[in-house]
């Protein structure tokens, strides 16, 4: 696949760069090649290859979730610097 000069150009604007004309060709050269190469993947054969969504055999490691007792209200204020009655009192956030 061949980049034009618009294309790098295109590319640019998207990602919101700005691009030197004398670097345009440059570009166009990079991308062409980079596009060639993820072209080239697609003569890779793989059919007797397995779908994966990770590389690594990962296993899930969190717990599972248990239901326990919560706090009651004495003890989840009882670390608070500032509070009121049943409240915390915080600073205002603007």
């Amino acid at each position: 696949m061949k980049v034009s000069k618009d294309d790098v150009l295109y590319t640019a604007s998207l990602a919101k760069i700005d691009i030197d004309e004398k670097d345009v060709e440059a570009y166009r050269d990079t991308l062409t090649k980079q596009l060639e190469y993820a072209k080239s993947l697609d003569n890779v054969d793989t059919e007797n290859v397995k779908p994966l969504a990770h590389v690594l055999d990962l296993e899930n490691v969190v717990r599972e979730d248990e239901v326990k007792e919560g706090l009651n209200i004495k003890e989840a204020l009882q670390n608070a610097p500032d509070k009121d009655g049943r409240c915390i009192n915080v600073p205002k956030m603007l």
